[in-house]
């Protein structure tokens, strides 16, 4: 039952042959998060996935399908998207229906949670891997693993129960191995060709350094913002000359509005070992020219003055030309 949604991408999303090499995404995968409140309540949201660019969503209140990029649906015709949101809501009625009728055998406790993750990636010279695995409650649950249901350490004796049960039916494993080994690496070339113009963008970085707050009588936290870049792999780095200082802590890669990044690297230093530092920032739609930032640049200087200064100078005229009038 929690693997349909892969049974419904072969019915949708038929693939094709593509000959032309794509450096971009890797891989496609479906996430679905089922939330069982109890026996007349449930809810399940789902979405697709490349790498960790979003393409598809599902209004879980409407029943149809979201489709973030204009490429998401491929070469499909209305009838067709259609058909597929008619699929993917029989399928959850289905799945809840289905859960809720397991509750007692397995002993499952009002209100729990299903996690479900699904998909292929590609590896070099054309390769392919494929991957699914399940968690209940937050927990590890069972996985596929040789074509077969391998139940996970954290699933217990219910996990290995769920495994016994499915395992009887031979069919499913040959229907999973073609779905996962064969129609999703169709379907993951099909989507990177149809969004080649737009995943094989480049978007390059900006940076701009400032202080955090102290973190002690003595220090300094400097940080080092950059943004706008595209594709998401990006290297960046505070440095002494062409040594890289250890103590730099990287925060996550964050997403923007604009499809872009944003990450922040910080260092934690004494305030007298701040002179001679600068953050580089490596990407690959700088090619070889990387962008150096030096603490205490007159640029950074001037920066600090334009901010902070300027309008205060500002303020002090208007003042004054107030009390002027007035007088």
């Amino acid at each position: 039952m929690l693997l349909l949604p892969l049974l419904f991408l072969a019915v949708i999303f038929p693939g094709g042959d593509h000959e032309d090499a794509f450096q971009g995404p890797t891989s496609y995968h479906v996430i679905q998060i089922s939330t069982f409140a109890n026996s007349t309540w449930a809810q399940n949201q789902g979405s697709g996935w490349l790498d960790d660019l979003q393409i598809l969503g599902w209004d879980s209140d409407s029943g149809t399908a979201i489709f973030l990029k204009p490429w998401s649906k491929g070469n499909f015709s209305e009838e067709e998207v259609t058909e597929m949101e008619d699929l993917f809501r029989a399928y959850f009625i289905e799945f809840t229906r289905r859960v809720q009728d397991y509750v007692s055998e397995f002993q499952l406790e009002y209100p729990f949670v299903i996690q479900g993750i699904a998909g292929c990636e590609l590896h070099s010279g054309k390769s392919t891997g494929s991957f699914l695995r399940v968690a209940l409650g937050g927990l590890d649950f069972m996985s596929v693993k040789n074509h077969s249901c391998a139940p996970a350490p954290e699933g217990g004796s219910r996990a290995q129960q769920f495994c016994a049960l499915i395992s009887q039916y031979h069919g499913i494993w040959g229907i999973i191995d073609t779905l996962l080994s064969e129609t999703c690496p169709r379907y993951l070339l099909g989507v990177l060709d149809a969004g080649k113009a737009e995943l094989q963008r480049q978007g390059k970085p900006e940076a701009w350094l400032s202080r955090g707050p102290s973190p002690g009588p003595g220090r300094e936290l400097l940080v080092c913002h950059v943004s706008g870049f595209y594709p998401k792999p990006v290297w960046v780095m505070w440095m002494r000359g062409e040594q890289e200082q250890p103590g730099t802590q990287q925060g996550d890669v964050l997403p923007s509005a604009d499809w872009t990044w944003y990450l922040q690297a910080t260092l934690d230093v004494t305030a007298g070992e701040v002179a001679g530092l600068s953050c580089r920032v490596k990407h690959s739609s700088l090619g070889d020219q990387d962008i150096i930032l030096y603490w205490g640049h007159p640029t950074f200087i001037g920066l600090i003055f334009l901010a902070i200064i300027v309008p205060s100078l500002v303020l002090l005229i208007c003042l004054a030309l107030w009390f002027l009038r007035r007088w």
